[in-house]
């Protein structure tokens, strides 16, 4: 299996010509986006990249064409995003495409989301919704996103992590990067010396549920790339389709099983919860740490 990269000249090392490959994507419905969406896929935070027209490589490792596309989105990020999508594996999403498939024709299929992510023109197909059976009974919805999906989500999610993963409570455990869930038992074995109360918090549907007007209020706030808040945007507004065909419109939520969504989860329960926990029990500031074993799930304790 070849890598996807570039060559000497900044070429994508595929071997195959992608000049005809369009870079647009329709949205999902079909209808034709606005000028100010147009406009914003058009420009990132410091502007184009570069309106060089050169494939000579740069001292940053990408060419002049790359940095001619509106947003600055590397290759390399994108191939070390299937990287991790591919370790993690995961079921097919709505084109029923799995990883084997999607590698059939690996190069072509990187090469596109790169295309359309540094573009602006990356809409996220409609996520697949699937129920599973909970351990204490009742259901779960989960959403599978598609292989490419997963790949484009991976890519955002690796730069806004670097970024918001520091300010995160030191006791918080859930779905962060070098931290797994035998730590977290590290931590209450510790915990039971030194507290003699356990406030156990379990907020019902919060996937489900997320507020995505404050959510992006979050993203804003720390995202330093305008196509980060442009695509987690798209991918919080991205339908969701059942089994059976029927497709909903989603208003508020994000899907379980995406790969963004336990990173925007932890990012907003920072703000709404944990930070506001310090505030509120002022006096428990000093003393007092929570252990977030998944995203939704909160355990402070109470000192002795």
């Amino acid at each position: 299996m070849g890598t996807f990269g570039v060559d000497a000249n900044g070429e994508v090392t595929s071997g195959m010509n992608h000049e005809g490959e369009s870079t647009k994507a329709a949205p999902r419905d079909g209808t034709p986006r606005s000028s100010e969406e147009v406009g914003e896929s058009r420009r990132s935070k410091g502007g184009v990249c570069s309106e060089a027209t050169s494939v000579r490589p740069t001292s940053n490792g990408r060419s002049r064409k790359d940095e001619a596309k509106p947003f600055c989105i590397s290759r390399w990020e994108v191939w070390e995003a299937y990287l991790k999508v591919k370790s993690n594996q995961g079921a097919a999403g709505l084109d029923a495409q799995t990883i084997e498939e999607f590698e059939r024709d690996l190069k072509k299929n990187l090469y596109r989301i790169w295309n359309r992510m540094s573009s602006g023109s990356y809409f996220p197909p409609p996520v697949l919704t699937v129920k599973i059976p909970k351990a204490n009974g009742g259901e779960r919805t989960l959403g599978i996103p598609t292989v490419s999906d997963r790949v484009a989500q991976m890519v955002v999610k690796n730069r806004l992590e670097a970024v918001v993963d520091p300010l995160f409570l030191p006791a918080s455990y859930g779905y962060r990067p070098k931290k797994s869930a035998l730590d977290a038992v590290g931590q209450a074995r510790q915990m039971c010396w030194d507290y003699d109360w356990v406030c156990d918090l379990d907020i019902k549907g919060f996937f489900d549920n997320l507020d995505h007007d404050l959510m992006m209020r979050a993203v804003k706030k720390h995202a330093k790339d305008r196509w980060i808040e442009l695509y987690i945007e798209r991918w919080l507004k991205a339908p969701a389709q059942d089994e059976e065909g029927h497709l909903r419109k989603r208003e508020r939520g994000t899907p379980q099983g995406g790969v963004i969504s336990p990173l925007l989860a932890n990012l907003f329960l920072h703000y709404a919860f944990d930070l506001w926990m310090r505030r509120s029990w002022f006096h428990l500031r000093t003393t007092s740490s929570s252990i977030a074993e998944q995203s939704g799930k909160r355990t402070w304790c109470v000192p002795r």
